[in-house]
């Protein structure tokens, strides 16, 4: 993971995601809190949620909203965003894609939107990580996911979802997609 841009303000490739809200986001992993800082910027109400309570804290620093907690938990609100974020891969959180989709299509209105960082490559991968810094484990282990656009979209279809578009940034690096919820 690039620290630095987890941690900093919006690039070029946040804010093509960002233009793609609409209504009420919920940013479901907010990390450092830079995209719910810019989407507050832009005006709309916008709650992050993170297992984290130092990414709750960077992200109440900046001026944020956010909550600690899992997104498999009662999260405020269910049933009425109007789009969900799942951005830094954050598709992998609790190993299961298809779980998490599920569960977001329960978070959104009916035709809500999901927007969702996948892997430059395409694979549909589970495993056990740990957080290091430098070669020290400092989390417990936990199950998390690789997805790429096409197995993203064979998941969500799955779970309740409709492919609404891709797109690549202009670096290269970084792929997303575009989900509604079906009704």
């Amino acid at each position: 993971m690039d620290v630095a841009r987890w941690s900093g303000g919006a690039d070029l490739a946040d804010r093509a995601v960002l233009e793609r809200c609409r209504g009420r986001v919920l940013d479901v992993g907010c990390g450092a809190g830079r995209l719910v800082e810019a989407l507050a910027r832009r005006g709309h109400t916008v709650l992050g949620i993170d297992v984290s309570p130092a990414a709750v804290i960077s992200t109440a620093c900046r001026g944020g909203h956010a909550r600690s907690g899992s997104v498999f938990a009662p999260v405020q609100d269910e049933g009425t965003w109007d789009t969900a974020l799942l951005i830094d891969g954050n598709i992998g959180i609790g190993g299961d894609p298809r779980r998490l989709l599920c569960r977001l299509h329960d978070l959104v209105r009916p035709a809500g939107l999901l927007l969702v960082e996948t892997a430059a490559r395409e694979v549909d991968e589970r495993r056990r990580v740990a957080i290091h810094v430098g070669r020290r484990p400092v989390s417990p282990v936990f199950p998390w996911a690789t997805v790429g656009t096409q197995a993203l979209v064979r998941h969500g279809w799955l779970s309740g979802w409709a492919p609404v578009e891709q797109w690549t940034s202009l670096s290269g690096e970084r792929h997303f997609a575009v989900l509604r919820a079906c009704p």
